[in-house]
């Protein structure tokens, strides 16, 4: 079932934006992007590279609140290695690299499994946070107060989710349950839990999820020249696209719901023409700088051996 909604949702975002191009193929085909809009886009394909570097960066702090210290840069390089898995069919490849990475690295099983799952819990929270503080600049009509309480309450639930008081109690019956299910007979003799709140992981995310987010205006003003009022509008609609394509079982990557997504939110408020150009050419910086990414891990990688 869960495969077969996948490909529903898969086949109804493709669907969705090959009728955004058919109705704007003239639109986006009178789009020229001059010399400083080159310019533009290659500083935000930097400034994508820099949020993924940052992100295998904050992914040592989640191992360290885990009691797990790690070499940051040798991690790192996991990530960005692993980061280009994501891609491949079942979008879970890259959660495994990292896991083996961190247990052929003497990290503890339970540890490396628990940080690439509260990875993109942390950025959730983040994710809401910006649509909290944002969502208003680009649906103003249909943000009611409802709408506000529920998104307050959706924050809520993620935060303490992340909270020891709510989070350990599910660990240790995570434990007893694979315990069990391996007929141990024995308990293991320590439990992983969290010792504190991550606060420090989640202001982390915060960081990622504001340099992505800049990359994508880069994106929009290298093909339109903006203004800072319509920074807040954009860094919402990209929140609230990335976000969806993070938690909706669609295409590897979030590809095709994190399009579909932002040029709904932004139709209205820009050409739609250069809304479709813009997400197009951003999936392309995106997917250009984690391979950058991965090569420049791997040379490094190579030259330190």
């Amino acid at each position: 079932m869960k495969q077969f909604l996948r490909w529903i949702i898969l086949g109804g975002t493709i669907f969705f934006l090959g009728k955004a191009l058919k109705d704007n193929w003239i639109q986006v085909t009178a789009i020229r992007i001059d010399g400083v809009g080159w310019g533009i886009m290659a500083i935000a394909t930097v400034v994508t590279l820099l949020a993924h570097t940052w992100a295998g960066w904050v992914w040592t702090w989640v191992l360290q609140e885990l009691n797990q210290p790690v070499p940051s840069s040798q991690f790192i390089q996991v990530y960005l290695k692993t980061n280009i898995a994501k891609y491949l069919p079942g979008n879970i490849w890259h959660y495994y690299g990292r896991i083996l990475a961190a247990r052929n690295a003497n990290v503890a099983a339970g540890a490396a499994t628990l940080s690439v799952l509260l990875e993109p819990l942390l950025m959730a929270t983040a994710a809401l946070i910006f649509i909290i503080l944002f969502s208003s600049q680009f649906d103003a009509k249909n943000t009611t107060l409802t709408v506000q309480i529920l998104q307050l309450v959706s924050l809520a639930v993620v935060l303490c989710a992340v909270h020891p008081r709510f989070l350990n109690p599910a660990i240790g019956f995570l434990y007893k349950l694979k315990a069990k299910k391996s007929d141990l007979n024995t308990q293991p003799s320590v439990v992983l839990t969290l010792k504190r709140y991550p606060l420090r992981p989640l202001l982390g995310e915060l960081g990622f999820l504001a340099l992505r987010g800049v990359g994508f205006i880069l994106t929009v003003f290298a093909l339109n020249s903006g203004n800072w009022s319509q920074i807040p509008l954009l860094l919402g609609a990209f929140s609230c696209a990335w976000l969806l394509g993070l938690v909706i079982p669609g295409a590897p990557g979030g590809l095709g719901v994190f399009e579909a997504t932002a040029y709904e939110l932004l139709r209205h408020q820009f050409p739609a023409a250069l809304v479709f150009s813009a997400i197009a050419l951003y999936r392309l910086i995106s997917i250009l700088s984690e391979t950058i990414g991965a090569a420049l891990a791997w040379l490094h990688e190579r030259l330190a051996e």
